[in-house]
């Protein structure tokens, strides 16, 4: 009986130091609406808004809390996997500390300060949060006590889309001024520079989420007669990633040797998506769930539109984000350390440093 009170014991006390090391002591999330958790909520004259009907039809009280999503997004189930509450979003408490996290992640964000600053939280202002966010932490904790709190927290980056699809829209002029190439090239080295602000002022655990294959979406398919994949959208999102990846391994190779990331290849795992559907339990892969029209994406998901009663069976929930179900199934992808979607080291390993 003894030898096996000592074995529970031992098992007890196994999970707590596999839990001491795979949690962070904060969450602080950058990105854009895959993330937004309510921000734009706070934006009184934006209209990348999500907090309306048949947006949170399948969240808790069915509810449309400012989540382009039918229900959770992947903030959410990330927070879950490590055991505390989702990060609230920065505008909803301005003057808060956030000692244990925060959300700035803002529908409609990207890495270039191009859009309008009404409708959106760019991330160049989203890093400018931080900044005020470090240095409350710092009048509260003390400053060695506050930059060892952001040494132990988790940075994540969810970002890059909206840069691409502006960079494709019809009525751009970007192309004027930046081939692809050097576009996705200043994306990355704009990314570089914001990244060695937010380290400057203590973070050292970087989660970036690579881009997905945007020309799938079912925005980027509706001009397509066949409804097929937007190609060029594909390969500059695909071009981005390798830019984002290389410049991650120079950024700490040369400059910040104490940064340490996980990258993650969220490209791969959507193709699976549409190569294999019926793995993850998915039937439909082109058309969203909610919107009008041709694939459900002539019109947006509103009140005025019509939503599927299948949700857990469609990889898109709207015209350009994941539902629910999609979302909770990249983020179980993220803590699979048996699959080859992260790297150079797994998530449990970041957070174990």
């Amino acid at each position: 009986m003894a030898s096996l009170l000592a074995t529970f014991y031992c098992l007890f006390v196994s999970l707590l130091v596999c839990r001491a090391q795979t949690t962070a002591a904060g969450i602080y999330v950058f990105g854009d609406s895959l993330v937004d958790v309510g921000n734009n909520n706070h934006l009184p004259l934006s209209l990348v808004k999500a907090n309306f009907p048949y947006n949170g039809i399948d969240f808790s009280g069915n509810k449309a809390t400012g989540r382009f999503s039918n229900g959770k997004n992947a903030a959410d189930f990330l927070a879950e996997r490590l055991g505390v509450s989702t990060p609230p979003p920065y505008l909803s408490q301005p003057n808060d500390t956030f000692v244990k996290g925060v959300s700035f992640a803002s529908g409609g964000a990207g890495i270039f300060n191009t859009t309008d600053q009404k409708s959106t939280i760019s991330l160049p202002r989203q890093v400018g949060y931080f900044s005020t966010v470090s240095q409350r932490l710092a009048k509260e904790m003390g400053t060695k006590a506050a930059q060892e709190h952001l040494s132990k927290s988790l940075f994540s980056f969810v970002i890059g889309s909206n840069d691409i699809i502006n960079y494709f829209q019809s009525n751009s002029d970007i192309g004027k001024k930046y081939t692809p190439q050097q576009y996705v090239t200043l994306m990355a080295s704009n990314l570089k520079e914001m990244l060695k602000g937010i380290h400057s002022l203590g973070a050292r655990k970087f989660l970036f989420v690579g881009l997905t294959p945007i020309g799938c979406a079912p925005k980027q398919r509706y001009p397509s007669a066949t409804n097929e994949c937007n190609d060029d959208v594909n390969e500059w999102s695909s071009k981005y990633n390798d830019e984002l990846r290389q410049m991650l391994l120079e950024l700490q190779s040369s400059e910040l040797k104490d940064l340490h990331y996980s990258y993650f290849d969220t490209y791969n795992i959507f193709l699976d998506f549409i190569r294999n559907p019926s793995t993850y339990g998915f039937n439909e892969t082109k058309s969203a769930c909610c919107g009008l029209g041709k694939l459900r994406a002539n019109l947006p998901c509103t009140p005025l539109a019509v939503f599927c009663s299948g949700r857990n069976g469609h990889v898109f929930w709207d015209v350009y984000h994941p539902t629910e179900a999609a979302a909770s199934i990249f983020i179980a992808k993220l803590f699979d350390a048996s699959a080859d979607y992260v790297s150079p080291i797994t998530l449990q390993h970041l957070l174990s440093l």
